[in-house]
């Protein structure tokens, strides 16, 4: 029974970054319909800049951490500001054909720092030993990083949900034009989601790094493995995002510790959540929590 709920716990650790990684999908679709390819490389570079500052420059890791999120925070504006604020009106495929253009720029760039090419780790602050009780254990770094987790997906629920800003941005989601209408400015909103996005992808790229070491092909693959996450939850559903990357989460390890490990099966961890996805949108087309929109012709 340990094992099971080892499994449990592992599985929360895993869907909480699932669900952290997913929100910067979330939050650019939410607000203008724009799926961003470039996300993985969004997040490997916020971890990287937590590494530079805290080993580099040699602030707390904790401080560095609020940086990146803000460096993150005002690069990503700027991204949207200078490439993507002038397709606005154009045909969605545009957009994403730029944020496939902008993931080839990044990767080019990381490439030619050390970043590309050499593994890294951060240096240890927390207790090596792990908590344990009852059989079941939890390394210090985890357990941080899903209380992170937790306190960011709970502030952007309260934005989405309380301030005028997140009730602006669910506005221009729902219907752009009578957004105008009313005096919200979308630009504002579309750089605002990509900023935010661009926050919630340092912060999960630091948690990744913390938990797996610094390795640019891995932080950029959560850009692709976090999509079906996306798509189970509801690609406009913050809490969506959070449920299915839990599901994800305790799938993928409930798979690698039974039908892999026990019963010597291969590579079921990263199949069997895509079967379960397939199976869940014959009959949820929209995801668990995405909205059912129906167009008049």
């Amino acid at each position: 029974m340990s094992y099971f709920f080892q499994l449990v716990i592992s599985g929360i650790v895993v869907g909480s970054i699932y669900a952290l990684s997913a929100l910067g999908f979330v939050l650019i679709y939410k607000s203008s319909r724009v799926l961003n390819i470039a996300h993985g490389q969004i997040i490997a570079m916020g971890a990287f800049i937590v590494y530079a500052l805290t080993v580099w420059v040699g602030i707390p890791i904790l401080v560095s951490l609020l940086a990146s999120m803000v460096i993150s925070f005002f690069l990503s504006m700027s991204v949207e500001r200078i490439f993507l604020r002038r397709l606005i009106g154009e045909p969605i495929i545009s957009v994403i054909m730029v944020t496939i253009g902008l993931m080839s720029i990044l990767d080019g760039i990381i490439y030619l720092t050390p970043f590309g090419s050499v593994n890294f780790s951060f240096p240890s602050v927390l207790p090596v030993t792990p908590i344990s009780l009852g059989g079941v254990s939890i390394s210090w770094t985890q357990l941080v990083g899903v209380i992170i987790t937790v306190i960011l997906i709970g502030g952007f629920s309260w934005f989405f949900k309380r301030s005028t800003l997140g009730i602006s941005m669910r506005a221009v989601s729902d219907d752009q034009l009578a957004a105008m209408s009313i005096g919200i400015s979308v630009p504002r909103v579309f750089g605002l989601a990509w900023a935010m996005a661009g926050l919630s992808a340092a912060a999960a790229g630091a948690i990744i790094g913390n938990i797996t070491g610094l390795n640019f092909d891995t932080l950029r693959a959560f850009g692709i493995v976090v999509f079906p996450v996306v798509i189970l939850g509801g690609l406009d559903s913050v809490v969506g995002a959070v449920v299915a990357g839990i599901i994800m989460g305790l799938i993928q390890q409930f798979a690698s510790g039974y039908l892999d490990g026990q019963w010597g099966l291969n590579g079921t961890a990263n199949v069997l959540p895509y079967i379960i996805l397939l199976v869940i949108l014959l009959f949820k087309p929209h995801g668990l929590f995405g909205t059912h929109e129906i167009e008049r012709v």
